[in-house]
């Protein structure tokens, strides 16, 4: 038969809805407690605490210190007792032993009662927090429990409770007492008082989730919701899509007899719902966005992402919608500038950019013979007589054609501005793209000025500077002396591709009579230093092959030329380095470095190579080999 104290334990674990080890936690934690209180034990002591649930026996064990005689029996025990526990103790060790008090139970259940009541409301909180951050963004159920003019107190599962801000109402919406609410949970923060739950009605995802409970089409992926704008109890236009061939998703999320649709509307608080089906096409998906209204026309200005929408008279009100909510609400779902105009506004429009812009110079040459019976269709609009049919087709197809052949001017010329950036981008070498600003070295306000404005490589200002200088120049704080900085810093700047891992340094092709030959002296890093690439040298027993390499300036390289050839245009290039050279290149390397030059030796009649060694007094040798 279970006891009293199962019979309590088990209540407990039913009312919290804790797990057992939980509540377990809380009784051991609140025994240590108890047992600190009771013999006045010094916190940094360690204790533990175990409970039997099935017999409810508590029994405390503490960690004390092996001495021959006792004198504080808190912190002390006999080596015959430490070695009832632990047969190896010895005097001076810490063991752990049983050091219940007598009569504790009645004791602890007098001071630790406050104790398990806190940690077990701790618990609570940490698994409603828990549970809750699950169910961010999803429907939940509750119980109103109270309402006022700023918020709405909702009590939700494990006791927790949620509020809604006036704000994420439902306009119109009032709530009574003991009525059950759905709504989603929007944010869940950590309180003081357990977690603060905020709750919604008139966010989009509130929308979305309803169609996913009510249409099973959506909830298994087979249609798919793209795109949501919603006012909250007055309009919402929702574009779907199908994932399968064959479905239909405006079908599908309507139901038979618009059953799906309806329940939804009915808990949106009568809010009116637009589904429409989602296109690739901008101009299609625009169309169908502002629905219910009829479009004649749609016409993109995709540098601005602007849309103008051509409508009949007739249907010019019902596209704007009231106080502009269908328009409002089309151009949020697709993410265009909407401009809605009539047929008879759109014309007169386009009459006047061609009449009075140079741009439209050859769309007016088009339309010279069409000119004047719009105008005279205009002005028959303008004393208010009426149109007929036929007047408004030809108003709607004289800015369709103007529009279209303003798209395909204005597509045209953005290709050819695109070409012209991928030409000027091929002139620039690709290592330029790789390197930051810092390799031009311009001054500090400068570099500043360029990086704030995205010129985050050299590539990027190389190219700015080649398609569109003046954009540099028309930067704040870039004057002509800092244009001259750039430019001077520029032209004295050369980009060396990076050499990938791997790869095989530079090698050097040594004939007996004649060699090609690199233009500059050239240093190269060690092997340490450098471990991606390989360091060849020649032998002294047999040549060495190898390309001459010129320093790279983004050209194409230059067909290989004989040793006479080079001499020729460049004899300033086989001579040893002077000592101002040296000087800089001492400077300039790092240790570990070695410089390397060839010469052509008249005497010997082949290319000498003079390599520049660190002497153990300081100084510099340079051996021949």
């Amino acid at each position: 038969m279970k006891n009293e104290f199962n019979l309590a334990f088990n209540e407990v674990l039913e009312e919290k809805q804790l797990p057992k080890e939980v509540i377990l936690g809380a009784l051991e934690s609140a025994m240590v407690s108890a047992y600190r209180r009771a013999v006045n034990a010094s916190s940094a002591q360690h204790v533990e605490a175990k409970v039997d649930p099935e017999t409810g026996r508590v029994m405390v064990f503490a960690e004390k210190e092996v001495v021959e005689s006792t004198v504080d029996v808190r912190t002390e025990v006999t080596l015959e007792e430490a070695r009832k526990v632990n047969p190896l103790a010895q005097l001076g060790d810490m063991v752990i032993v049983e050091s219940t008090p007598k009569d504790f139970g009645r004791v602890a259940a007098q001071t630790a009662r406050q104790v398990i009541q806190q940690r077990i409301r701790e618990a609570e909180r940490g698994a409603q927090m828990q549970y809750f951050e699950r169910q961010l963004g999803e429907i939940v159920s509750g119980v109103v429990q109270a309402t006022n003019l700023q918020s709405t107190t909702i009590g939700l599962d494990m006791k927790a409770e949620g509020v809604m801000p006036s704000n994420q109402k439902i306009p119109g919406e009032r709530f009574r007492v003991h009525d059950r609410v759905r709504s989603i949970i929007m944010e869940v923060k950590d309180g003081s008082r357990g977690p603060q739950i905020i709750l919604s009605r008139a966010h989009r995802n509130f929308l979305r989730r309803l169609l996913e409970n009510e249409v099973p089409e959506i909830y298994h992926g087979i249609v798919e919701i793209r795109a949501i704008a919603r006012e909250p109890g007055q309009r919402a236009k929702v574009a779907v899509s199908a994932t399968q061939a064959g479905v239909d998703p405006v079908g599908a999320c309507v139901g038979v007899r618009g059953v799906r649709i309806q329940a939804i509307v009915k808990e949106l608080h009568d809010e009116k719902i637009d589904i429409i089906e989602w296109n690739a096409d901008p101009v299609v998906y625009i169309s169908k966005a502002i629905s219910p209204a009829r479009v004649s026309g749609v016409f993109l200005t995709e540098g601005e992402k602007t849309a103008t929408v051509v409508v009949m008279e007739d249907q010019l009100s019902l596209a704007i919608g009231r106080d502009g909510q269908n328009a409002r609400l089309a151009a949020k779902l697709t993410g265009w500038r909407i401009d809605i105009k009539s047929v008879s506004e759109a014309a007169a429009d386009t009459l006047t950019r061609l009449q009075m812009e140079p741009a439209f110079e050859a769309a007016a040459q088009a339309e010279k013979d069409n000119l004047a019976h719009i105008g005279e269709i205009l002005a028959k609009k303008a004393e208010s007589r009426p149109l007929t049919p036929e007047e408004y087709q030809a108003l709607a197809q004289f800015v369709e054609r103007v529009e279209r052949r303003t798209f395909e001017t204005q597509r045209a010329a953005a290709q050819e501005s695109a070409e012209k950036l991928a030409d000027a981008r091929a002139g620039i070498p690709d290592a330029a793209f790789e390197q930051s600003l810092d390799v031009f070295g311009l001054p500090e306000h400068v570099y500043n000025i360029l990086t704030e404005a995205d010129y985050l490589s050299a590539g990027d200002l190389l190219l700015a500077l080649k398609v569109k200088p003046d954009q540099v120049f028309s930067l704040p704080g870039i004057g002509p002396k800092a244009m001259q900085a750039i430019d001077k810093a520029v032209q004295e700047t050369t980009f060396a591709a990076p050499v990938s891992e791997g790869a095989p340094a530079v090698e050097a092709e040594l004939p007996a009579q004649e060699a090609e030959v690199v233009a500059a002296p050239v240093e190269v890093s060690s092997p340490e230093e450098t471990p991606a690439a390989e360091v060849v040298e020649p032998e002294a027993a047999q040549p060495v092959e190898a390309e001459p390499v010129a320093p790279v300036t983004g050209e194409e390289p230059a067909q290989e030329a004989s040793f006479e050839e080079l001499f020729k245009l460049r004899p300033e290039s086989f001579r040893p380095a002077t000592e101002e050279e040296e000087l800089k290149a001492d400077k300039k390397g790092k240790k570990g470095k070695k410089s390397v030059i060839y010469q052509y030796d008249e005497s010997r009649g082949e290319v000498v190579i003079h390599k520049k060694h660190k002497r153990g007094g300081g100084g510099d040798d340079w051996i021949d080999e």
